[in-house]
């Protein structure tokens, strides 16, 4: 009997029977990958347990920022995002109330470590004006009460001008020196003499800060001083 074909047809079946089990490990890892168990579920789960979200409602978000609103509007929050683009008013009503009861939270813990920090500068540093290292403009202010933002320059009367302006009207406001180059002194330096009220920046109503760009990163559009604002999530120009 010729035992070289049924060799070949024992190898046959064999390599039939591995090619059906990899395709079944293959399917059962996809499956594996879609489920709840795994680190990108789990990221997308906890992600939208922060802002109070269902993962439908994450994904959605998702979706949003993919799309042209992600183009207009790319910093957006989720709340923010999922408010603006609710197709219902009970959605809208929904998300602002999230963001009420967040934004009061965050309100309530940040105001608590401005009150400790105030306390720290002063217990250190008893009469030296404190110098801010935000990240962006007025990353202090909450919606509910907007911070302008003043840019303003060296040599330029005008931005003193402003700057006491906006000091006499009693309101909280951000000071921003373009061209500071780091120099926490020239920031002090040109409060002084702009006559920024020393005590109304130890109590923070009045922030002295680097621009560290961000003058230019609203296109430099005219001549300093300026002065904006946060406007819905964007920043205006106020004049």
């Amino acid at each position: 009997m010729n035992r070289a074909p049924l060799a070949t047809l024992v190898c046959f079946v064999s390599l039939l029977a591995a090619g059906s089990a990899l395709g079944d490990t293959v399917t059962t890892q996809s499956l594996i990958q879609d489920t709840p168990s795994t680190p990108l579920a789990r990221s997308r789960t906890a992600q939208a347990a922060n802002w109070g979200l269902t993962e439908q409602e994450w994904s959605r978000f998702e979706r949003i920022q993919a799309g042209p609103r992600g183009f207009w509007s790319p910093n957006l929050d989720p709340l923010t995002a999922l408010g603006i683009e609710a197709e219902s008013d009970q959605a809208r009503q929904r998300y602002a109330e999230l963001q009420v009861t967040l934004e009061a939270k965050r309100a309530e813990r940040e105001l608590a470590y401005q009150n400790a920090y105030t306390a720290a500068w002063t217990k250190l540093f008893p009469g030296l004006l404190p110098i801010q290292g935000m990240a962006s403009p007025a990353s202090t202010s909450s919606p509910a009460a907007p911070r302008p933002a003043l840019f303003v320059e060296d040599q330029c009367p005008a931005c003193s001008a402003e700057a006491q302006r906006l000091q006499s009207r009693d309101v909280a406001f951000d000071i921003y020196l373009v061209g500071s180059q780091g120099e926490d002194e020239r920031v002090r330096s040109w409060a002084r003499q702009a006559g920024i009220d020393p005590a109304r920046v130890q109590r923070r109503q009045i922030t002295l800060n680097h621009d560290r760009g961000h003058w230019f990163s609203f296109g430099a559009p005219g001549p300093l001083p300026m002065t904006f604002q946060q406007v819905n999530g964007q920043w205006q120009r106020l004049h």
